[in-house]
């Protein structure tokens, strides 16, 4: 009985592969650490770290890694609801909507994890330092607080219109 493979709906995005070392009695044990990303382009989106001796199982785990720790990002069209900083250790980013047809204006992990939350239009700013994994971890925390005004209006207990004035 042939087993039915199905495609994963989600995309996947390799940020950084590094060789890591440790220094033991007999020499170097030389290892490896992916970070990874992953989305559906529908507003699903995670990050993720794997380390393993060999690279395939280390990205194998980012992967799995990635997709426990997917959020869900409030996105209004192509663009971000409203404008927002992230921040992560020594990293903020800010990111800001922008009107159709600007494009993913991004540098670093920020524009990968953005195409893959399926934002089209946005305008963003890296300040800090620009390390790989703060700067998507950093993205992250930014996209984790968009709302939606109608978010915002179920939370207040009033409607859009009074929200929106």
């Amino acid at each position: 009985m042939a087993r039915e493979v199905k495609a994963s709906e989600y995309k996947e995005s390799l940020l950084r592969i590094s060789r890591v070392s440790k220094t033991v009695k007999g020499g170097r044990r030389i290892s490896f650490s992916v970070l990874a990303a992953i989305g559906d382009e529908k507003g699903k989106v995670g990050i993720g770290l794997g380390k393993a001796n060999g690279v395939p199982e280390a990205i194998r785990k980012a992967i799995a890694n990635a997709k426990k720790n997917m959020i869900t990002v409030s996105l209004k069209g192509g663009t971000l609801p409203h404008e927002q900083l992230g921040k992560y250790n020594a990293t903020s980013v800010l990111l800001k909507p922008a009107s159709k047809g600007t494009g993913v204006i991004a540098g670093s992990a920020t524009r990968e994890l953005l195409e893959l939350a399926g934002v089209t239009d946005v305008l963003t700013k890296i300040r800090g330092s620009k390390n790989k994994d703060n700067v998507a971890r950093a993205t992250l925390d930014g996209l984790k607080q968009l709302r939606s005004v109608e978010e915002v209006a179920r939370l207040r207990g009033k409607s859009v219109e009074e929200i929106l004035g």
